[in-house]
């Protein structure tokens, strides 16, 4: 069992634990995320595409209007939210040696549906400039129309703590390797 008096967004190995500069950094620069809610004991994860909106402090996602997530946060709003990496496979002389690269952001917080229009417009206009920086609003596209906010849901993750962790070795490592899938 873990220890209760450690608060829940310190990372134990304290070695690996990153600042929060760290922390925007890579919020800015992994493409998904899972998001973790919860109803009645059950646990449900969904990966998701994400912003992270640094000016206000919060993580803007979309889903569906109806679903099983929108459900969970009705009566309960409090979520996890995790990115990660995984670097190179770190091989030993004894199998509970053996190890890997990593680097990881958990959010605890709140997650929210936007009810008002020109917000939830301002979250879904952060997710094209991330993952369509290449595209301009009112040249390559044209811009989202109040009514087309209402076919999909808009959530904020209002972030009470977050922590990071990595765990790299030196690039000359005996063995080291990259995963590839058989």
């Amino acid at each position: 069992m873990g220890n209760p008096s450690i608060p829940i967004n310190q990372p134990i190995r304290e070695d690996r634990a990153k600042d929060e500069v760290w922390i925007r950094a890579f919020l800015k620069r992994v493409p998904y995320g899972m998001i973790a809610t919860e109803r009645e004991g059950q646990p449900y994860l969904k990966p998701t595409l994400f912003v992270y909106d640094e000016k206000d402090g919060c993580i803007y996602i979309h889903g569906a209007l109806a679903g099983r997530m929108r459900t969970n946060l009705e009566p309960n709003p409090r979520v996890s939210f995790c990115i990660a990496e995984m670097g190179r496979l770190l091989p030993a002389d004894t199998a509970m040696e053996v190890g890997v690269e990593y680097a990881s952001v958990v959010v605890c917080g709140r997650a929210y549906v936007l009810m008002n229009v020109s917000e939830a417009q301002c979250g879904l206009q952060l997710m094209l400039e991330r993952y369509f920086s290449h595209l301009k609003a009112g040249i390559d596209y044209r811009g989202i129309l109040p009514e087309e906010v209402e076919l999909t849901a808009v959530y904020r993750i209002e972030i009470d703590a977050w922590s990071g962790k990595e765990e790299r070795v030196q690039e000359d490592f005996p063995g080291a390797f990259t995963y590839r899938a058989p």
